[in-house]
């Protein structure tokens, strides 16, 4: 599913917050959410944005390829994330990698003050039988995640915003 533009508003928003930021999205599609970050990012900030479609991404790539503050990763998620060394100011997961898989790796990459950030939360037309029972043992989970501050927006296609408040150990 694509995002929309209740969700693109927010993504826009939330990453103008983070000058020169290093953001993540999980999940490019054909661009529509990485648009929307694009369009809220300064020059210096940067995106990384992954997906394992080609075909979706090759879209991506056609139109917001030229943007040099965009780095398009054709890789299955869960295997950038356990390979990454960097960590981001904002991961946006958009994708089964970083939300209902791989979700300790996405959560370890966000910095203190970072916002991780998942959408789709509010049963969708599109789900599968027994989905709502992930994405219910998801919200619960990230509501009460140590180390991050998170509210549940029943609002646009349902969000989940978690901001990291330290990181562990600290």
């Amino acid at each position: 599913m694509h995002s929309d533009a209740f969700t693109g508003s927010l993504l826009r928003t939330l990453v103008a917050s983070k000058p020169g930021g290093a953001f993540l999205e999980l999940g490019t599609g054909c661009g529509l959410g990485t648009s929307w970050m694009l369009d809220g990012m300064d020059a210096s900030a940067r995106l990384t944005s992954v997906d394992t479609d080609p075909v979706v991404q090759a879209i991506a790539r056609d139109v917001l390829g030229p943007d040099l503050r965009l780095r398009l990763v054709l890789e299955d998620g869960g295997d950038f994330l356990a390979n990454a060394t960097d960590t981001f100011d904002l991961i946006y997961a958009d994708a089964w990698p970083g939300k209902f898989s791989d979700l300790d790796r996405a959560l370890a990459l966000v910095k203190p003050g970072g916002i991780y950030l998942v959408d789709d939360m509010l049963p969708q037309p599109n789900w599968p039988d027994g989905h709502d029972v992930k994405a219910a043992a998801l919200i619960e989970r990230l509501l009460v995640l140590q180390d991050f501050q998170s509210t549940w927006l029943e609002w646009s296609t349902g969000l989940i915003i978690c901001v990291r408040t330290h990181c562990p150990g600290a």
